[in-house]
């Protein structure tokens, strides 16, 4: 099949996804994708294979079929100009977006009349909708509420035994009501999170590095470094709880923002700077990057293992990943994926909070 047919079936797989999801369908994003996959093997020609591959990797309850199959009938005329054969009577699909108020969409003036035609609504709320657009499309004004909703995710790293040991009185208001008289007490573990800011991740970058704000000024024990011709320390810059005062203090700090990348030397900056330290010793470690590098993918390899060694955890966030048929053929990407604990998406703000579950989990 031909890339731009492999693209339009990519294309047409998130499109379909996001109306069923508007519509009140649970589709996770590795459904979206199968789905993606589906079509880029059978091509868009064939109106039951193409149901098919829907129903079969987007379905995942008996009772939504019924949605997807009239979501279905009009999202394929509209995809390919060809009308359904109705064999039933029609029936009417409007769309409503919710602008996420408080008011009653009730009671505005321009109510439509009744009409006593079978009709399905498929409603957007104006929220959810931007929690699954992808952060290149954003607004400059979408990045603003995206900052809003990023304020709001939990960041809590996961827990670790300290040394340090507590009295079991404490824990009772001072009464001894167990026998032994010290145990090990536990501490959250420090965050690392190393954003890379190179020219080809500055779509995703600038909605990135407000999701970094929000972790840095959210909770405690944070570190945050831009990765890009070389490595700089943000997390003084990034400390203010004002997001637009934060950003300018960073981006006044970056000197390499939308240049090159060079995530080896900047790894290797990392490890032999901060990771001797201490930083990276037991810490969850996060890189935010679409893994395209100008270095040598060797050095990127040597100091991915490095860092791992030292990590309780290390997550990549690639906002590529999200792409039907993506693969990590770039060289700085299949260099580092053997020392990752973990490689998720990092295109959307539902990408982002799954993204801080994988952070709260516990590695035994």
């Amino acid at each position: 099949m031909a890339a731009g047919a492999t693209r339009d079936a990519g294309e047409l797989a998130v499109a379909f996804t996001r109306v069923l999801r508007g519509a009140g369908l649970r589709v996770p994003t590795s459904s979206a994708i199968a789905f993606g996959e589906a079509l880029a093997v059978t091509g868009l020609d064939d109106r039951d294979t193409t149901y098919w591959a829907g129903q079969a990797t987007l379905v995942r309850r008996p009772e939504d079929r019924e949605l997807f199959d009239r979501a279905f009938e009009v999202f394929w005329e509209h995809a390919t100009g060809v009308p359904a054969e109705p064999d039933e009577e029609p029936v009417r699909i409007t769309l409503a977006i919710d602008d996420d108020s408080d008011d009653d969409p009730d009671d505005g003036p321009d109510q439509a009349p009744p009409n006593d035609d079978p009709t399905i609504e498929l409603r957007f709320s104006a929220t959810e909708v931007l929690r699954q657009k992808d952060f290149a499309d954003y607004t400059p004004e979408e990045l603003v509420d995206a900052q809003e909703l990023m304020s709001r995710l939990r960041l809590v790293g996961s827990p670790r035994r300290s040394l340090r040991l507590t009295r079991a009185a404490m824990r009772s208001g001072g009464e001894p009501l167990r026998r032994h008289y010290h145990e090990r007490s536990t501490r959250n573990r420090r965050l690392v999170l190393l954003l890379d800011v190179s020219g080809s991740m500055e779509p995703y970058a600038r909605a990135l590095i407000r999701f970094v704000h929000a972790a840095v000024a959210g909770r405690q024990k944070v570190e945050a470094f831009a990765l890009g011709t070389r490595l700089t320390r943000i997390t003084r810059e990034l400390g203010s709880r004002d997001p637009d005062e934060a950003l300018r203090r960073a981006a006044a700090r970056v000197v390499d923002y939308g240049g090159g990348t060079r995530l080896g030397d900047g790894m290797r900056a990392f490890n032999d700077e901060w990771g001797q330290r201490g930083m990276a010793r037991g810490a969850i470690v996060v890189i935010l990057s679409d893994g395209w590098d100008r270095g040598e993918p060797e050095v990127l390899a040597e100091q991915m293992e490095r860092v791992h060694r030292a990590a309780h955890k290390v997550i990549w966030v690639n906002p590529l990943k999200v792409t039907p048929g993506y693969a990590p053929l770039a060289r700085g990407m299949a260099a580092a994926l053997p020392h990752v604990d973990a490689f998720v998406e990092g295109h959307s703000i539902d990408a982002i909070d799954e993204l801080a579950r994988q952070i709260s989990s516990v590695r035994e």
